[in-house]
């Protein structure tokens, strides 16, 4: 029968479309979607639009490219926009904010990247000429580095109220917002309403194959397209895709409890387990980022330990790891891999590094 299939918690985004999803993308009505011409993005398109409180959304194939979107419409070469040090928009989009718009990003490290007004209200450059122009705030909901945190709905909306007062645009990239809703409660019109362009993800807890949206005023998008248009984002017949982000829309954000109890789980083996401790905290979302003590080994000797009893994690640094649930990691495999953590003792980890 050779191996089991390893358990996967590297990310969310390692998932596969299920057989339901499968047969709507087979069935999808399609046309060229560059033309506005596609049904089944057009209908992608409205329903998050819809969620998120926005007159208009734009299909794209990464969160990426959705962020960058954001930030070309949003400013002007030269501009600069607020961050935090360790979001994704700066830290994982490959230096794209400034070689695709020609802007400038400054810094915070916040709370684990969550920001605040408190961090930001000196922030905005004087209106002189040596300086650049402060344009845009970028917010992540959930904070991918942060531990997969929820910023407060109220913390969120007093940055963005600030951000309004001093007429800069305001940007969230939501490619785990449907985390964010699920664990807080609130609907996803609400934190869209606290911001000018909402980034959205469909491949990454949703289970969708491909596929992210950025949504905003008719106005706002009307340039995204332009701009997805550049960056080369024009899809023809994307249909077939749309049509397993809407599936994933319509059925896979509610059971998102389900893998933030997954999380738990694991955070709780974790905790309980020799040489290990949680960077930020009580897990809220899908996301568990682990500090590992030198005592049992670096990341990547306990990463490559866990490969070699089938549970895959990510070594994200010299002495953190991070672990994500998702739909295709089931209860019975979320046991196993927590007794597989529990079960660590630095003598093992020394031999497994040996070995490889």
């Amino acid at each position: 029968m050779g191996n089991p299939r390893p358990i996967d918690l590297r990310s969310d985004t390692v998932t596969r479309p299920t057989a339901a999803m499968r047969r709507v993308m087979a069935e999808a009505e399609v046309g060229d979607d560059v033309y506005g011409e596609d049904p089944t993005v057009k209908r992608l398109e409205s329903r998050t639009a819809e969620l998120l409180g926005k007159e208009a959304a734009v299909f794209v194939p990464s969160g990426t490219m959705a962020n960058q979107i954001a930030v070309a419409i949003h400013t002007r070469p030269g501009d600069e926009l607020l961050c935090g040090s360790t979001s994704h928009v700066y830290v994982w989009e490959a230096g794209g904010i400034a070689r695709l718009s020609g802007v400038t990003a400054r810094t915070f490290a916040g709370d684990g990247g969550l920001l605040s007004v408190e961090m930001l209200r000196e922030a905005i450059r004087p209106d002189d000429a040596h300086y650049a122009r402060t344009r845009l705030v970028c917010l992540e909901i959930t904070h991918n580095r942060g531990g997969g945190r929820v910023q407060p709905l109220d913390e969120a909306a007093a940055v963005s109220r600030w951000a309004r007062e001093h007429h800069l645009g305001m940007h969230l990239d939501g490619a785990r917002l449907w985390n964010a809703v699920v664990a807080s409660g609130r609907p996803a019109r609400e934190w869209g309403g606290l911001f000018d362009t909402v980034s959205v993800c469909f491949s990454k807890g949703l289970g969708a194959p491909v596929g992210s949206a950025l949504a905003g005023s008719a106005s706002l998008i009307a340039e995204a397209r332009r701009v997805r248009k550049l960056f080369g984002g024009g899809m023809r017949q994307a249909g077939v895709i749309a049509a397993a982000a809407l599936y994933a829309v319509d059925h896979h954000i509610e059971r998102l409890s389900v893998d933030h109890e997954h999380a738990r789980i694991l955070a709780d083996a974790f905790a309980g387990a020799f040489g290990f401790s949680l960077e930020w905290g009580p897990v809220e979302s899908n996301l568990v980022w682990v500090v590992v003590d030198p005592a049992l080994g670096t990341a990547s000797e306990v990463a490559t330990y866990l490969r070699s009893h089938g549970v895959l994690v990510s070594a994200l640094g010299p002495q953190v790891i991070r672990a994500c649930t998702h739909l295709d990691v089931d209860r019975d495999q979320i046991d196993r891999a927590a007794q597989v953590i529990r079960e660590i003792e630095p003598a093992m980890v020394s031999a497994i590094s040996l070995v490889y």
